[in-house]
């Protein structure tokens, strides 16, 4: 989409200029213009703006520059139709993201089982969705389900469906979600805590792509996608006994793991300021920004909750206080906490994985500070520029997305 506007409205009040260009971060944006100074248009440019052209102009310079911005109508319908919002809310220019969402499309392409590992609220169901509509079967049904939220002793009826008499107060027949996701993706999300029982009837049915209802002595084939989704290690799961192998060997066929929030900091920003627009659309208030002194915060903050967290603060930032601008103090942060060790982590594995969080953390929160000046955040850690540079390089960081941090974040 394209969005001609003029600059000048803004010239009293910049920031609201550049909040509305960020707000509007998958547009194209063009600003007609006839008395900006090279400082205000810098921080149009700063703020994302594509193109401007100054006043007076002709027509047809005007016309040149939207034809060359505006994609063309194939592509605008091409494009509306193969992204839906699911594609829409995938977001994020870390090196971890993008690597993350090359393999998704191609991971999208084969229509075999895919397997989505990551902490809880790092997005799995949305990553689920956009492989289902970027994959052959888009148009098919999309079906997601909880497998920790069935009752133990539903779950195979509600996965398989049943027969009438099947079980007391099955008074009449009904479709399992396998049916419903014919010919489409069934998600299973939290695939760890399927019964062991019923690990075994959907291991029958992804080698035979065949299932008996409950109750019935009919097998029905069904044409289903299975892409199912879990927050813990299902490998050390095997080891214990309480997950089976063979159903693991047939689900990890392709598999995606998604980075946790305190990994891939620099996303922090633009996540923040896209749930900070979509709660405002969503409750019909006035568009909100966000204080330089509130990006930062929000990149400190370790995020135990990951995306999931971050959205939740944004809503509640933006529906309990009544100002245009969000501060600290209206995130509610709670009090960050020390990554916790696993079960089956050793001391030496634990501390390392806090030093190694502790260190991205560190060098994420100076980066933002500095706006992506790499020898200003150096001496602020008191090291020297190659020794940064160095740790920086070890956790992929990179400072591009950082540089302009300290304007951009004072208008959005």
């Amino acid at each position: 989409m394209l969005e001609v506007f003029e600059a000048d409205t803004f010239k009293a009040a910049l920031p609201a200029a550049t909040a509305r260009l960020q707000s509007h971060a998958r547009w194209r944006t063009l600003a007609v213009s006839s008395g900006l100074d090279a400082a205000q248009l810098a921080a149009l440019q700063q703020a994302g703006i594509d193109d401007f052209v100054r006043t007076p102009l002709s027509g047809g310079e005007l016309l040149a520059r939207i034809v060359r911005l505006a994609p063309p109508r194939a592509e605008q319908q091409a494009k509306g139709a193969a992204q839906p919002a699911a594609l829409r809310d995938l977001l994020g220019h870390s090196p971890e993201f993008q690597r993350l969402l090359q393999r998704l499309q191609q991971v999208a392409r084969f229509d075999v089982g895919a397997l989505l590992l990551g902490e809880t609220g790092t997005g799995k169901e949305a990553l689920a969705q956009a492989i289902h509509y970027l994959s052959p079967r888009a148009q098919g049904p999309w079906v997601a389900v909880n497998c920790a939220a069935i009752p133990t002793e539903l779950l195979e009826a509600e996965l398989f469906g049943h027969v009438k008499g099947a079980y007391t107060h099955a008074s009449q027949s009904r479709r399992g979600l396998i049916d419903e996701a014919q010919h489409g993706t069934l998600f299973l999300d939290e695939i760890d805590s399927l019964p062991y029982g019923a690990q075994a009837k959907l291991l029958r049915f992804l080698q035979d792509k065949q299932y008996r209802p409950v109750g019935s002595n009919q097998l029905v084939t069904a044409d289903v996608r299975v892409v199912t989704a879990s927050n813990r290690e299902l490998d050390a799961m095997v080891a214990q006994g309480s997950f089976r192998q063979d159903l693991l060997f047939r689900l990890n066929v392709l598999q995606l793991r998604l980075p946790p929030l305190r990994e891939r900091m620099e996303d922090v920003p633009l996540l923040a300021r896209h749930f900070l627009c979509a709660a405002a659309r969503t409750w019909c208030l006035p568009a909100r920004t966000l204080s330089p002194a509130a990006v930062q915060a929000l990149q400190g903050h370790t995020w135990p909750g990951n995306v999931r967290e971050l959205k939740n603060v944004i809503e509640r930032a933006v529906l309990m206080s009544g100002k245009e601008r969000v501060e600290v103090a209206d995130l509610d942060l709670l009090p960050a906490r020390g990554g916790e060790a696993g079960v089956d982590e050793s001391f030496c594995q634990a501390k390392a994985r806090v030093v190694a969080s502790f260190e991205r953390n560190y060098i994420h929160q100076l980066l933002a500070t500095y706006a992506g000046n790499v020898t200003q955040a150096a001496r602020a850690a008191k090291k020297n520029r190659r020794a940064f540079f160095e740790l920086m390089r070890k956790h992929h960081i990179e400072p591009q997305p950082y540089r302009g941090t300290v304007a951009a974040a004072g208008s959005a």
